[in-house]
Order: C-alpha cells, then structure tokens, then sequence
C-alpha cells in the first residue's frame, strides 16, 4: 500500500513537471521575442547602440583567426587584455568630452606628464612609490581642472584649450625629465606590477565572472522594479534572465581562456572596475544627467539652473585625471619613461577608441563602456597586423577606415533619431 502511494506521488509531480516545463518554456520563448522586438524598433529609431562594434570587432577576429591559428589563443588573447589598459583609461575619459560635444587634445600631454613626475619623484627623489603615484595622478586632475575652469569661464571652444594644454603640458613634461631623456623603473615595483601581475588561481576569473554576472542581474531587476512602480516600459524578469545569461557565457569563457595562459591580470581587473565605477557614476548619479544634459545643449542646461561651469570643469578634471592613470599604466608596461611618453598615436588612438565604440561625437550619447569595444577593435587589429607581419602603415589605413566608418554611422543614426524625434 505505502509503495503504490508513493508510486502515485511520485506519478503526479512528474506530471506536475511536465506541465509545467511548457509554461517555463513558453516564458523564455516570450522573453527573446520582446527582446529581438525591442531591439528592431531601436534600430528603426536610429538607436543602434554597440551593435555596429561588435560586429566590426566579431569580424576583425574571424579573419585574423582564419590567418592565424594563433590569434585567438590564450597566451595572446591575455597580451591583447592588457595592452586595451593604458590607452583605454585615457579613452575613458575622452568619452566624458565627448558626451559634452567638445574635445580633449591634451590628453597624450597629461599622459607623459605624470609618467614624468612619477619617475623622477621615485627614482631620482626616493620618494615612496605610493606618494610619487599619488602625486601624479593629482598632476593629471589638476591640469585637467585648470583647462576645464578656462573652457568653462572663457568660453572658448575645448579643443582649443586643450591644444595650448598639449604644448604646454609636453614642455612641462621634457623640462621635468631633463637632459637625461630616459628614466628606467623599478622592474619589480608597484607601478611595474600593475600590469606584470596576474591571479594565477583560476577561483579569482570565475568568480570575477560570477560576481559581474549577479551584479548585472540585480541591477536590472531593481531598474525594472523601479520603472514598473511609476508605470515606465520595462524588461520583464525572463528577458533580463536571458540577458544576464548571454553575459554570463561570455564572462565565464574569457575567464577559462585567461586561465589557461596565467590567469586574471591586475591591470584588467582594475580597468573593468573603473569602467564599471565610472559608467555607475554618468548613468545613476546626478552629476551624470547633468553631464547628458549639457550634451544635448549648453544654453538650455543654463535655462535649466544647472551648475555648467562646475560640470565642465568637473568633466576636464575627470579628462586628466583618467590620462595620467592611463600614462602611468603605459609606462608600467614598458617599464621606463622618455621623451617621447604621451606621444606618437596615443592621443588619436584614445580619440578613435571612444568613438569607434559608439560614442557619439555631437555629444549627449555615449557610455564608459564604449571606449572597452572601441579599444578591442582597435588593439585587435594592431595585434592582428603584428601576427601576421602585416605592415604598420596598413594598421593605420585600416584602423582610418573603421573610424571613418563609425562616424558616418553616428551621423547617420543621429539622423534617423531626429527623423523620429528622438534626438
């Protein structure tokens, strides 16, 4: 008797399950399709966010892959996520700029300046490496304040103050290194290791990877909760399910390549935390909307009682601050400072990655997030190209014609906004 009564319930939860496995996937089938419709009308609208990126950087790497077997392999897909770091701190905050409509030259300038300072407080000085880098990275903020306070005050166009910046601060940076020209690093100092460290245990990628994948899925929850209460469209809990998957596959996979080289490098892990921190700081804070708003226009912002001054000059600062963090990581990686740090295609390439990510350069559009895919594309290809002996002045041709093309497409979107009236 007890065996036929189990046998009945154990028949009608299998039933149970049954019917329910339908609903659920019934659910999923409705949480994709709001998806795929949400994102054809944004489409229509212009809104293309990082579609077009993604699939320049998916078919950089599908040809060089198909030139070289080694392109994708761990040992240089783990060189290709540090060497995105350096220039792409700088291209962080060339995005904060962009999102005013305005400009940073200076940026490659700020760079050398506090590699400079850096190097000649530490090694020619003795002072503590942890001062010297204090000091350099409040070298960078201040030069970035005084060119956003002069911007802001004089109304001069940024790009303009910003090229005074670039001689002035270049001139800074040769008179501080002196006749010496070259200051070598401490090879196994804490600027060295900020990008020769690696978390060789693999528990530390995974569960970067988790973290970020938890970390995505609450807060889109919370944004839905948030948007439902005050009856705003918002993601329904299968399709933020499915998208917080589709992240989680791809977090997991780069941690299982990055394992199989030397593991996580330092100097990613504290790139994808300053990304992060700085997207958290334009997109959920009011500084942030006030810095949208003075993208989408200066004098209505005034009109509006905003502090533009305070903004403008705070968006500069945050333009140095983020080169001289970058120029210190570019001089970690080559473990010296010279004459010629901050120089070269370091400004255009900062420049190219936010934009070529989706930054829009009519201001007001734009994430932190946008300098990462720019900075992929662009270091993909200079990886590429060095794989398979490919002729720098190629890099440059193409990397031209991909920045070319994003503007187009950014003009093009922003077109099709004002069309529909979202613009």
């Amino acid at each position: 008797m007890v065996k036929e009564m189990r046998s009945k319930a154990d028949t009608a939860r299998t039933e149970r399950a049954e019917a329910r496995r339908p609903q659920r996937e019934r659910a999923v089938a409705r949480a994709v399709e709001s998806s795929v419709d949400m994102f054809r009308r944004k489409v229509r609208a212009g809104e293309l966010g990082s579609l077009p990126v993604v699939l320049v950087l998916a078919t950089v790497w599908i040809i060089f892959q198909s030139l070289n077997d080694n392109f994708l392999s761990p040992r240089n897909l783990s060189n290709l996520s540090v060497d995105i770091v350096g220039t792409g701190l700088i291209a962080v905050g060339i995005v904060f700029v962009l999102l005013l409509g305005e400009l940073d030259l200076s940026v490659g300038s700020i760079s050398g300046l506090a590699a400079a300072v850096f190097a000649v407080l530490n090694v020619n000085n003795g002072v503590p490496e942890w001062l010297a880098l204090v000091i350099a990275v409040l070298a960078g903020t201040a030069a970035g304040t005084v060119q956003g306070f002069s911007f802001a005050r004089t109304r001069v166009p940024a790009f303009v103050v910003t090229l005074a910046g670039l001689l002035t601060w270049n001139g800074l940076m040769l008179y501080i290194l002196g006749t010496s020209g070259t200051i070598n690093l401490d090879e196994n100092g804490l600027v060295a290791k900020l990008t020769n460290y690696y978390f060789t245990e693999d528990a530390v990628a995974y569960g970067l990877a988790a973290v970020a994948a938890g970390v995505v899925f609450l807060v889109s929850y919370q944004d839905a909760l948030r948007r439902r209460s005050v009856g705003m469209p918002h993601r329904s809990l299968q399709a933020i399910v499915v998208r917080t998957g589709a992240l989680a596959v791809i977090a997991f996979a780069a941690a299982y390549l990055l394992n199989r080289f030397q593991g996580l490098p330092l100097a990613l892990l504290i790139f994808l935390v300053v990304v992060a921190g700085l997207d958290i700081l334009l997109r959920r804070t009011h500084y942030g909307r006030q810095v949208y708003a003075l993208g989408g226009g200066v004098e209505a912002a005034r009109r509006a009682s905003l502090n533009v001054t305070g903004v403008q000059t705070a968006v500069l600062a945050v333009s140095g601050t983020m080169a001289a963090i970058g120029g210190l990581f570019l001089a970690s990686r080559i473990t010296s400072v010279s004459q010629s740090s901050g120089a070269g295609v370091l400004l255009l390439n900062a420049i190219a990655a936010a934009v070529i990510g989706g930054t829009s350069l009519f201001g007001g559009r734009g994430t932190t997030w946008s300098a990462v895919l720019g900075m992929l594309v662009i270091q993909s290809i200079a990886s590429g190209m060095a794989i398979t002996d490919t002729p720098t002045a190629v890099q440059f041709m193409i990397t031209g014609g991909v920045l070319f093309a994003a503007v187009v497409i950014d003009s093009l979107s922003r077109r099709t906004q004002e069309a529909h009236g979202r613009a």
